[in-house]
């Protein structure tokens, strides 16, 4: 991630419904060095905005689950992480650094997992789009097919590791050197503390989808990966 272009994203102190407009008026993707540039912004973090409104993902993921999992979930991690950080060194701290700083010491779990949830959940919400799924871009395609053989492997490792992850996790696409693969993480981890570029992610917390689907998780995964991954934003991480 390239730390020296970072600029922070807020709310500004909109209401929600201005909040949910100007969300739906962004013209842009955000791109995985996007979220160094949110994570620049000094503490207090801010929630970033959804690219989308609410029921944006709908029928797939509906607009309570989304109200529930972005409003409550993702705002409380960026709450405690503030709480978390006052009068610390940490406080300074871009998101990213928090993260990479407090990876893997235990006194510091309480500050790394709410750090990671939140850079996790901007991830993937920004991982997904309304009509999404379908063909990939050439670019990544072809950078697919080198690296698992066919565009259908990937997808069944996708699907494969985000149904197999035991309790909350994670499942990611990523780039590891030249090589693309998927790996999956438990609670709060991310590639990031690995040393390898995250490309997209699929949330396997239950409430990422338990609304919805209660405990089929198989179903939401694969709606997930058919109907709204976004593969276009994959591909600008990749830098293609």
């Amino acid at each position: 991630m390239n730390e020296k272009s970072k600029t922070s994203i807020s709310t500004g102190g909109f209401s929600r419904r201005e909040f949910l407009m100007a969300s739906a008026g962004a013209a842009a993707l955000i791109t995985a060095g996007t979220f160094a540039n949110i994570a620049r912004a000094k503490a207090p973090h801010a929630l970033p905005p959804l690219p989308y409104l609410e029921n944006a993902l709908a029928p797939v993921i509906s607009a309570e689950t989304i109200g529930f999992h972005y409003g409550r979930h993702h705002k409380g991690y960026v709450d405690n992480l503030n709480r978390l950080i006052e009068g610390t060194p940490f406080s300074d701290m871009t998101l990213e650094k928090i993260v990479m700083e407090t990876a893997d010491k235990p006194k510091k779990d309480g500050i790394f997992n709410n750090a990671a949830q939140v850079w996790n959940h901007t991830f993937y919400w920004n991982s997904m789009k309304p009509e999404g799924g379908g063909e990939r871009p050439d670019a990544l395609k072809k950078r697919i097919i080198a690296s698992f053989g066919s565009m259908d492997r990937c997808r069944k490792e996708l699907a494969a590791a985000a149904v197999t992850q035991f309790a909350s996790g994670w499942a990611w696409l990523v780039a590891d050197g030249d090589a693309l693969k998927i790996i999956k993480t438990g609670n709060a981890k991310t590639p990031l503390t690995s040393g390898m570029k995250p490309l997209l992610t699929i949330d396997v917390w239950e409430h990422a989808y338990y609304l919805d689907y209660q405990n089929r998780r198989t179903d939401y995964v694969n709606a997930v990966i058919e109907k709204l991954i976004n593969w276009s934003f994959a591909e600008k991480n990749l830098g293609l």
